[in-house]
């Protein structure tokens, strides 16, 4: 069952929509569930809801899946740059993108220290680091892989789609490099063939390149951290939801195995 509920980001002081899935049986035991919170909730699991018409069919996995869990989405700001700057822990300025002020840090902080403490208390979740998840595309995806590393006492498992990584390279790689990360930390970093597709051969070229590169780097950088991570290239994948849904058995059972 999808829950939607008002809820106040304190960083910004506005409401950020919570789109929660809770197992069908959730009221009819009292079992406790591991937990994922994901940006872009109202991207996750119904697409009425999703910013383009089209979700990740996440619920449809769910209901069908074999592990019973609980997942918080949370929905970002969708006036102006609210997005760009609540999902990029760096600020930027870029030629593609444009200036991005980056707060993204505060809202982890808020993640881990208000958002999480709240679920925990009003729903039946396993709170440690072990049975904590985080998840999201694109600048989502930057943030993922961000908060498991900054954050990784509270988050122990990532999924980190299409990341947004080339704007901030430098930063993030050297933040990881600084991070303290418990070897049991499973992160999967995937990127899709085509994500460029549409664009003119010459900066689809360039922009593939890039991200192939810097991924692979990143993936090096985990390696020396001794983590458990996957780097996935998906055929022809593109850079929408229909192409993101396609991963989800995949990195939902390298995550949670």
């Amino acid at each position: 069952m999808i829950i939607k509920r008002d809820n106040t980001c304190t960083p910004v002081g506005k409401n950020r929509t919570l789109h929660i899935y809770l197992p069908d049986n959730y009221y009819d035991s009292d079992e406790r569930y591991p937990v994922m919170y994901f940006f872009d909730g109202h991207n996750l699991f119904l697409d009425e809801d999703a910013t383009y018409g089209k979700c990740w069919g996440l619920k449809s996995f769910l209901d069908g899946w074999w592990k019973d869990m609980i997942i918080v989405g949370i929905e970002c700001g969708h006036e102006g740059r609210e997005r760009l700057n609540e999902y990029s822990p760096y600020y930027w300025n870029s030629n593609y993108i444009g200036k991005v002020e980056g707060i993204g840090e505060t809202i982890l902080d808020w993640m881990a220290h208000e958002l999480k403490p709240m679920i925990d208390s009003e729903y039946r979740t396993w709170p440690h680091r072990e049975a904590t998840g985080i998840g999201g595309s694109s600048m989502g995806g930057l943030m993922s892989l961000y908060g498991v590393t900054r954050f990784n006492d509270t988050f122990s498992k990532a999924a980190c789609l299409s990341s947004t990584v080339i704007p901030c390279y430098r930063k993030l790689t050297s933040d990881i490099r600084a991070a303290r990360l418990n070897e049991d930390t499973r992160i999967w970093l995937s990127y899709g063939e085509d994500e460029a597709f549409g664009r003119s051969s010459d900066v689809k070229d360039i922009f593939d390149t890039k991200t192939s590169k810097y991924t692979g780097k990143i993936m090096d950088i985990l390696a020396d951290k001794h983590v458990i991570a996957k780097h996935y290239m998906q055929p022809g994948g593109r850079h929408c939801e229909a192409d993101w849904e396609k991963q989800v058995p995949a990195f939902m059972e390298f995550l949670w195995m």
